[in-house]
């Protein structure tokens, strides 16, 4: 594979061109831009410039709106709803999450429901970005089907990612970010694209048969949940938090609505905030380190969140694909 090296700013500068090239506006265009150079930084690879054409599908499409502003309204002390008038997640993220912040620091407990609005990129921003602030977060959402429920062969679910991340003062915070499915979508493309196999259970073959081949299950074949019906179980779950719970679409129902431009279609996001300071006894803090030293002591074990934590601090540049370089050139 042939790489360009790109500087951050650089990453985020041709992010920003392209998106204001196809119909954004700057702080629309900005605000993903971030997002993607700071995927890109983290080594969340198949959630950086890897989605940029996708984005650009949509709103070239007319499907995502590029120039949108999502309107926020109070349900209750502990409710906010967003309706996400088809643009962009991280654009209604940017909106919401200061009004769940302080509701949540305020009441103990908030949700944020969001709907209608266009997610593709990682989840750990949102929660991290809440653990950052002292609250303990949990985010879900779904999408088209691609995965199979547990005992099918045909898909219902979405890859339906979750995302957890937990507060320390003075630290990093602890966050996962991960696809109910065996693998995400986005990496099983890159594997694709890499010409990479992909480890057993991941996929079934249009056929229905098991395939460590990653171009079997993007062209016509199907995703598997990890761990069988235990993860079939939390897809489920995904499905109706996301879909039912905020007032959106189940997966299903996504796809049946969708263009199929190639962009992210349009769905709900579900995000619960829950400030410790308000639940716990007064030390959470300090409880919650004696456990993560005692998990560290077991072993050659990583706390989630702590290899994208390190990569963050390096500032240098990033060895991008040289062919998806020259796509997203030709996009502007």
């Amino acid at each position: 594979m042939t790489t360009v090296s790109l500087s951050l700013e650089e990453i985020y500068n041709l992010a920003k061109k392209t998106l204001l090239s196809n119909g954004c506006d700057d702080e629309t265009a900005s605000i993903l831009a971030d997002l993607i150079r700071n995927a890109e930084r983290d080594g969340s690879l198949s959630h950086g410039l890897f989605r940029l054409p996708a984005y650009i599908s949509g709103l070239k499409s007319g499907k995502i709106n590029g120039k949108g502003k999502p309107v926020i309204k109070k349900i209750s002390q502990s409710v906010i709803k967003v309706l996400g008038n088809n643009c962009l997640a991280p654009v209604v993220l940017h909106k919401g999450l200061p009004e769940l912040i302080n509701a949540a620091k305020v009441n103990g407990v908030a949700i944020l429901a969001i709907t209608k609005s266009h997610h593709m990129a990682a989840m750990w921003p949102e929660t991290e970005k809440l653990a950052e602030e002292g609250l303990v977060a949990f985010a879900c959402t779904s999408y088209k089907p691609a995965v199979a429920p547990a005992g099918a062969i045909k898909p219902l679910f979405g890859t339906n990612p979750i995302s957890f991340a937990w507060p320390r003062p003075g630290k990093t915070p602890v966050v996962y970010d991960m696809a109910t499915a065996s693998m995400a979508m986005g990496e099983v493309q890159v594997a694709k694209r890499e010409g990479h196999k992909v480890p057993p259970g991941t996929g079934l073959t249009k056929e229905g048969k098991e395939t460590t081949d990653p171009g079997e299950i993007t062209e016509g074949g199907v995703l598997l949940p990890f761990g069988g019906y235990k993860g079939s179980a939390i897809s489920m779950m995904v499905e109706l938090m996301a879909g039912a719970l905020v007032g959106d679409n189940f997966s299903y129902e996504t796809a049946a609505k969708d263009n199929n431009d190639g962009g992210p279609p349009s769905g709900g996001e579900f995000i619960i905030a829950i400030s410790p300071e308000k639940t716990s006894n007064g030390n959470w803090d300090k409880h919650a380190d004696e456990f993560f030293v005692k998990m560290k002591s077991m072993g050659n074990v990583r706390l989630p969140g702590e290899r994208r934590h390190k990569n963050r601090l390096d500032k240098g540049p990033r060895n991008i694909n040289e062919e998806l370089i020259n796509k997203i050139k030709s996009l502007s």
